[in-house]
């Protein structure tokens, strides 16, 4: 069973992927107890997630925590759990009257008609690969392919993602393995297939190595 948290869920299979990685990768064996009992924690509402992470785009993590409650806030309910039909209800003008970019707003509203019309099958899942999950969602406006496999780690906390378009998992990788070298998406590629089927669970050790605090 995943473990439930103040904060969210830690996947069922951690426990086990940190024993392989363990035993497979040399840098994984120093690095994973370093951490103790620290763990992924997944985010629980889709449409919010991806919400956040279009208003969170290309600012400081501050600034875009700041947007998102402006957002919420025109909205009832709980920030944590935003509604599609709220925001396609909103009146005209009122992101752009918090500030919001004209770009961004129409990601949102374009995201907002996806969850709508169903065209995302967000109760298929579950069923589906992980390839299917990215289209379904790189059809969105302002989503991307790189924001799709973070959707993947942290909100369906899939166990094998390898986000190679993440430039701190190069950094990462380059300073873990490669003593500061740089290092190719095919040098990383190749790496994570000793990884494999817990790619997901290294990704977030080696993010972590260049930054304790949790990655969220």
């Amino acid at each position: 069973m995943a473990r439930s948290s103040a904060t969210g869920v830690t996947p069922d299979y951690w426990d086990e992927a940190c024993r392989h990685l363990v035993k497979r990768d040399r840098v994984m064996k120093k690095l994973i107890p370093q951490f103790g009992e620290a763990r992924l924690q997944g985010r629980s509402d889709a449409f919010t997630t991806l919400a956040r992470s279009i208003i969170g785009q290309q600012i400081s993590v501050k600034t875009a925590q700041a947007a998102w409650e402006k957002f919420a806030g025109l909205m009832a309910g709980s920030s944590m759990r935003v509604q599609p039909a709220a925001v396609l209800a909103l009146p005209e003008g009122a992101l752009k009257g918090i500030g919001l970019p004209v770009r961004k707003i129409e990601y949102l509203s374009d995201l907002a008609q996806h969850f709508e019309a169903g065209r995302v099958h967000v109760r298929q899942w579950t069923q589906m690969d992980d390839e299917a999950i990215i289209d379904e969602l790189v059809a969105i406006r302002g989503i991307g392919r790189w924001t799709a496999e973070m959707f993947l780690i942290f909100h369906l906390t899939r166990p094998n993602v390898l986000p190679l378009d993440d430039p701190r998992l190069l950094k990462g990788i380059s300073e873990n393995y490669f003593s500061g070298e740089p290092v190719s998406r095919a040098e990383a590629r190749e790496l994570g297939e000793a990884w494999a089927p817990y790619r997901s669970v290294a990704t977030w050790y080696i993010w972590r190595s260049l930054d304790p605090l949790p990655v969220e």
